[in-house]
């Protein structure tokens, strides 16, 4: 494409060149002859010199590279690096080696592929993409334009709703963590009657499961993006626009607000709410309600500011423990002059 037919696509403006060869995206220090890359953050701006792209995404124009002018260049980016990329789709069709219950009803435009298990009374939409080894169980309901990757399961009676991302190896609805001890410390598994409900324009990375509820419903809503290795218990609500990062692990019945992020290896331990746009830093501990906007940080959980402070006089604490002590037996001994001297 040229850079010009790329900027219309974009609605960006053009600044410079707009009738160079673009091949390709790339980073700014990845990027090669003829490739477009981009500038999001203005402290890379001095690395600009170093790039060999032949034109760059920034919100101000570059002296040294035709520029698209974007109000957000790294969305623009990403919107770019779809036009040359798109990954491969099979054909539209039910492979003979995939398994359809004669119940199932399957949309127009749907491609099945080998393998795929598709179980009594699942509804798919139309468009949608089930790649091999996909299982929907009894009953599912699957939205338009859906996309499962090899060995992803949604379990029986869940719901999914349309433009949703499944990657390989997660599960919806599986049964949630419950069980009931006895009066002689045995556990008793409690059935998990409820489901699993994902909204619209939803991804869920590899190896992910999210719970089905012991009863009524665990629920992903709209947008929410949620990493590899994430375990969101039953009955949890994952609000919408949330960022679930890798590792994350929700106990049962966390609320999560609209606009959440909770960066890698955050565990919470349920039956609490996050509310709305709040953010928690890796590797933290929640266990109570974090309010609108607050930034968390540590285990267990506290202001970020203070976390920081906090961190900062860890590794000081030893000398400033002995500094106490040192004090502290002056402190005795000028005392016991004192009382000396008052003696006299």
């Amino acid at each position: 494409m040229i850079l010009s037919e790329i900027a219309a696509a974009l609605g960006a403006e053009v600044r410079g060149d707009g009738g160079i060869d673009i091949s390709g995206v790339a980073g700014l220090e990845q990027a090669g002859a003829g490739q477009l890359t981009f500038l999001a953050n203005p402290k890379y701006a001095p690395r600009v010199k170093g790039t060999r792209a032949a034109a760059i995404i920034a919100a101000n124009p570059m002296e040294e590279l035709p520029t698209l002018i974007s109000k957000n260049p790294y969305l623009d980016f990403a919107r770019a690096l779809a036009l040359f990329y798109q990954a491969p789709r099979p054909a539209a069709g039910i492979h003979p080696l995939a398994f359809i219950a004669e119940s199932a009803e399957v949309g127009e435009g749907a491609a099945v592929g080998p393998f795929a298990y598709v179980g009594e009374g699942v509804k798919i939409g139309r468009r949608a993409v089930l790649h091999p080894h996909v299982t929907l169980y009894q009953g599912a309901q699957i939205g338009d334009d859906f996309l499962a990757h090899s060995h992803a399961v949604v379990r029986e009676f869940c719901v999914v709703g349309h433009r949703v991302i499944l990657q390989n190896n997660v599960v919806i609805g599986g049964d949630g963590f419950g069980f009931a001890k006895d009066a002689e410390g045995r556990h008793h598994k409690i059935v998990q009657s409820g489901v699993t409900v994902i909204e619209d324009d939803v991804e869920v990375q590899s190896l992910t499961s999210i719970d089905r509820a012991t009863v009524g419903e665990s629920r992903v809503k709209r947008g929410a993006k949620i990493d590899s290795l994430v375990q969101v218990g039953h009955a949890c609500v994952v609000g919408e626009d949330n960022i679930i990062c890798a590792q994350v692990g929700l106990a049962g019945s966390t609320i999560l607000g609209k606009g959440v992020l909770l960066a890698g290896q955050v565990g919470v331990s349920g039956h609490l709410t996050i509310h709305d746009h709040a953010v928690v830093y890796a590797q933290s501990g929640v266990g109570h309600d974090v309010e609108p906007g607050k930034i968390m940080s540590g285990s267990p959980a506290f202001d970020y500011r203070e976390w920081r402070r906090s961190v900062l006089a860890f590794p000081k604490l030893g000398e400033m423990v002995r500094q106490m002590r040192q004090l502290e037996n002056r402190l005795a001994q000028l005392e016991a002059l004192r009382e000396g001297e008052k003696e006299v």
